[in-house]
């Protein structure tokens, strides 16, 4: 037994990445909360104009592609690698967890607010949209619940070394709100870039790219669950829409 194989070293190890990921996890969510609140107008950046919003294209870019990229085979070699052998297949999710709320958290506080207004809800409206952006909150932490919290929050990696086993990812999910749609995580998190009481240039766009991602994107994930579960998943697409209530059952990935 080497020393990096020892319980101790594996509880160690497995205690740090899991604080690492949770509380930048917070962070992110924090940030984000406020973020899409306030219009964008809550980021640190201060990065001069017009290259502002060049550096703002940049912080809104690299979250879908490295989001995206990490789950390719390339990328789950490369998460693999970011935790010391043999622990990496154990950590990916932990690590890939950890990157993506660190991408997010980097997005809302690095973000250079433009300080113009389009407009601001106020009196009735604004409380209406203050309980409809709560309510889409609530949708998110709903469907990642449904998807599966260990895989969502990146406990799932730390928690299978921390117990000295290989991480046992949660079943395709069907039950709670993938019983409506297939992709409940996507629709409520764009559910949230749209419901908020301050609307300026820098929340159009951010809500604009990442809707676009969220109804493009799960055609991907769509991919690996056929190549997994097959004809399985072929009968769940034919009997749940895929982004809208009542909408088509089938998408592109049934070819």
């Amino acid at each position: 037994m080497t020393s990096s194989d020892t319980p101790l070293f594996r509880m160690g190890l497995a205690l740090t990445y899991g604080a690492i990921c949770h509380g930048i996890f917070a962070l992110a969510g924090l940030a984000m909360l406020l973020g899409l609140f306030t219009g964008m107008q809550s980021g640190f950046g201060a990065v001069p104009q017009p290259y502002a919003w060049i550096a703002n294209l940049v912080l809104l870019a690299q979250f879908p592609l490295a989001h995206s990229a990490l789950l390719t085979p390339r990328g789950r070699r490369v998460l693999a690698r970011l935790a010391p052998a043999p622990h990496g297949q154990t950590l990916a999710t932990t690590v890939y967890a950890t990157i993506a709320s660190l991408q997010l958290l980097l997005l809302f506080t690095l973000w250079t607010p433009s300080g113009v207004v389009l407009w601001r809800a106020e009196g009735v409206a604004f409380w209406v949209l203050c309980l409809c952006y709560g309510g889409s909150w609530l949708l998110l932490t709903k469907a990642s619940f449904d998807a599966g919290p260990t895989v969502q929050s990146g406990s799932l990696g730390w928690m299978a070394l921390l117990r000295g086993q290989r991480p046992v990812f949660p079943d395709m999910p069907e039950r709670g709100l993938f019983r409506v749609v297939r992709q409940p995580i996507y629709v409520a998190f764009a559910l949230t870039l749209w419901c908020v009481p301050v609307w300026t240039p820098d929340q159009l766009l951010v809500a604009t790219v990442y809707t676009a991602y969220c109804v493009t994107a799960p055609r991907f994930k769509e991919q690996r669950f056929l190549r997994i579960y097959g004809d399985r998943f072929r009968a769940y697409q034919a009997r749940v829409p895929y982004w809208i209530p009542g909408g088509p059952r089938r998408g592109r990935t049934d070819a």
